[in-house]
């Protein structure tokens, strides 16, 4: 463990060579917190078989009134390129999580549904990552919130998402 933060370090060297350096230090800091939370959660996951972005195909389909989705509409909510999803769904498959059917009304499109299995497993890996708080345990309700208000103008910005204000 290092007796002093790299990334203050960085900031403080940035600052002497270029402008920026508090946005520097924001991203630099988000990466590593990215990094650390992706790191524990795939950690808490993994004993399920599950990375952090296959659990989350499956809480989509959990979701869902009918418990599956068009592959499309899945990127689209996960925010993810089509090749990801149709490779998550696979292994997903592969695994009894999850089947892909033919889309009943649009005979161009498939629907990944979930198994009784894939729901089963979400309930259990949901309650381990409850239970760990996500990682994010150091801090408190209000301080999560604040933290999602702060970061939801970037990602409106980025075309997320958009509000009727």
């Amino acid at each position: 463990m290092l007796r002093f933060d790299p990334i203050d370090e960085a900031a403080r060297q940035w600052a002497r060579r270029w402008d920026a350096a508090p946005a520097m230090h924001a991203v630099t800091s988000l990466m590593r917190v990215q990094q650390l939370i992706l790191g524990r959660l795939d950690g808490l996951l993994r004993p399920h078989g599950l990375t952090f972005a296959r659990y989350e195909a499956l809480v989509l389909l959990v979701f869902s009134s009918r418990g599956s989705l068009p592959l499309g509409k899945m990127g689209e909510r996960l925010q993810v390129h089509p090749t990801s999803v149709t490779s998550i769904v696979r292994r997903l498959e592969a695994d009894g999580l999850v089947r892909r059917v033919p889309h009943p009304q649009d005979g161009r499109a498939i629907l990944a549904e979930i198994s009784d299995e894939g729901r089963a497993l979400v309930e259990r890996a949901t309650a381990d990552l409850v239970g760990a708080e996500f990682g994010l345990g150091v801090l408190d309700d209000d301080s999560l919130r604040n933290l999602s208000e702060l970061l939801r103008p970037i990602r409106s910005a980025a075309g997320d998402f958009t509000t009727d204000e």
